[in-house]
């Protein structure tokens, strides 16, 4: 079932990322249904999603918002398998998610000076395709699957676009380079002709085929450890984010440049960091 389930969210035209998180979502219930059950699973049943919710919040502790993600997961199943006629309705909505007071705080961790530190570490190693990457995560705030899936006619560097086909959502959208990037992706351009390079995508390995997301994290960790601060791909679209903020960029022109859907994700980094709040929770 797992397997038609999985064909249903490609041809649905959902990311690798996506249908990953489905899948364990579905696998995690599934598990649930087989240990607490001990039959063979036939339908989704409401009874038996209330069941799973209270086992999350009582047995796990898990959060309302990690509930809320196994749910989504299970939400899709659910579609899948009335299109697939086991069963002939829908018995869990979104209206069946757990109700989550909007985060306050920015979620912005890392600063200034953090990025600036990590970027000119990678640049001192000589690592001219880790210092384009990490530049453009940081100051034109692609998710790193954008920046991976990027493609040598998706940017051009006379007029500072940047086009990103495969955003969230499938969506497409055309973002801009400041002096920074346009400084890291010309260097990085030079060294692969150099070197001979011929590949349609932007970034590739020493073994010339597509950049992956485990090389990125090895980097990631690894520079993390000479910070002595963690930094992942995405507190530096985090770090984009507020920072183009803070400087004085709208937030509708930050949405955009990001790819938020919703505008209010946006005006989140408008808002002070947790270790602000507590500073001025202690003046109290």
């Amino acid at each position: 079932m797992m397997e038609r389930f999985k064909k249903y969210l490609l041809e649905d035209g959902k990311s690798e990322n996506t249908i990953k998180g489905y899948i364990q979502s579905v696998t995690g219930f599934l598990k649930w249904f087989d240990e607490s059950k001990g039959i063979e699973f036939k339908k989704l049943h409401k009874e038996n999603v209330k069941e799973y919710i209270s086992f999350l919040k009582t047995v796990k502790q898990a959060q309302p918002k990690t509930i809320n993600t196994k749910l989504n997961g299970l939400v899709k199943f659910n579609e899948f398998l009335v299109e697939s006629g086991v069963q002939d309705s829908m018995v869990i909505t979104k209206k069946d998610f757990l109700k989550v007071q909007q985060q306050y705080a920015s979620l912005a961790k890392v600063k200034l000076k953090d990025v600036e530190k990590f970027r000119q570490l990678i640049l001192d190693s000589g690592n001219k395709r880790n210092y384009a990457l990490i530049t453009l995560l940081a100051y034109a705030g692609l998710r790193i699957s954008e920046a991976l899936n990027l493609k040598m006619n998706d940017f051009n560097l006379i007029s500072r676009e940047i086009t990103v086909r495969s955003g969230k959502g499938d969506k497409f959208r055309v973002v801009y380079m400041n002096d920074k990037v346009k400084a890291a992706l010309q260097s990085w351009l030079k060294e692969r002709k150099e070197k001979g390079i011929e590949h349609d995508f932007l970034f590739v390995s020493n073994r010339n085929q597509p950049l992956n997301r485990t090389t990125i994290n090895k980097l990631f960790k690894d520079y993390s450890d000479q910070i002595g601060k963690e930094i992942t791909p995405h507190d530096l679209r985090h770090f984009f984010c507020s920072h183009a903020i803070n400087s004085g960029m709208r937030v509708h022109e930050v949405a955009n440049q990001a790819g938020h859907s919703n505008i209010h994700t946006t005006l989140l980094y408008a808002n002070p960091s947790k270790q602000e709040i507590i500073n001025k929770m202690n003046q109290l």
